[in-house]
């Protein structure tokens, strides 16, 4: 589904990525971790097209999508949701999610059928007339959820969707990508919440310092040398085997 070859980007003096290369199969779910700074964001936003490699290539389904627009590579299926979640606040919760179904249809009144639909998944049915100004972090979280679902991804890219949650927020997030997931829907997670990465992760990528440190099934990662002395430390470990 995706293939991403040599990826590269630099800010200035700064390497953000280097030669970064990985692959997905349909409907897999792929963790991407690392301490901050790693490169995690800038893979994705090089991916979703927000930003344009300085070497490398990105095939999604077969086609290249370097140098297309963030909206082009939506319409391929390709979607992403983002670390600081800005809805439009004076809107409605429903007329937020609209704007991400219009992507896929030009009626109106479809995309608020397909809004209220994609609402009910996430948990938000009952807040479709609320603004999102109004909403807790937990719901901005699901909103920002919906607003990506709602223009119907094969391939959804997650930066930090439990970030500042609560143990209760997270689990139910859990349990939601789990269920998009079986539905079809691939899922790329970046997220520092490492007990839910690796139990949704069939596999896991760790970057550092913009290359990729290691790469295996969660099992073999938390255990990997490189990847404790860079990310998760001996208290992570610790608490896992205790």
């Amino acid at each position: 589904m995706l293939e991403v070859r040599g990826l590269s980007k630099r800010f200035g003096g700064l390497q953000a990525v280097c030669d970064l290369s990985l692959s997905m199969a349909e409907g897999e779910v792929l963790g991407l971790i690392g301490p901050n700074g790693a490169g995690k964001t800038t893979a994705f936003n090089l991916i979703s097209g927000f930003l344009v490699p300085d070497s490398g290539e990105i095939k999604f389904r077969g086609r290249s999508v370097v140098g297309l627009r963030p909206h082009q590579i939506c319409h391929l299926g390709l979607t992403r949701t983002f670390q600081l979640v800005r809805p439009f606040p004076h809107l409605s919760v429903l007329e937020n999610v609209k704007v991400g179904a219009l992507a896929r249809t030009a009626s109106v009144r479809e995309a608020a059928g397909k809004a209220r639909h994609v609402l009910e998944e996430v948990g938000l049915l009952a807040k479709v007339e609320v603004h999102a100004g109004e909403l807790t972090l937990a719901e901005r979280k699901r909103l920002e959820l919906a607003r990506a679902l709602a223009t119907e991804p094969v391939l959804l890219l997650l930066d930090e969707v439990m970030a500042g949650l609560t143990a209760t927020e997270t689990e139910r997030i859990v349990e939601l990508i789990r269920a998009i997931n079986r539905r079809g829907v691939a899922i790329l997670l970046i997220e520092h919440v490492m007990r839910a990465v690796m139990s949704l992760s069939g596999r896991i990528i760790v970057l550092n310092y913009g290359e990729r440190i290691a790469e295996g099934p969660p099992a073999v990662i938390a255990n990997d040398a490189r990847v404790i002395e860079a990310y998760l430390g001996e208290e992570y470990v610790g608490a896992t085997q205790g």
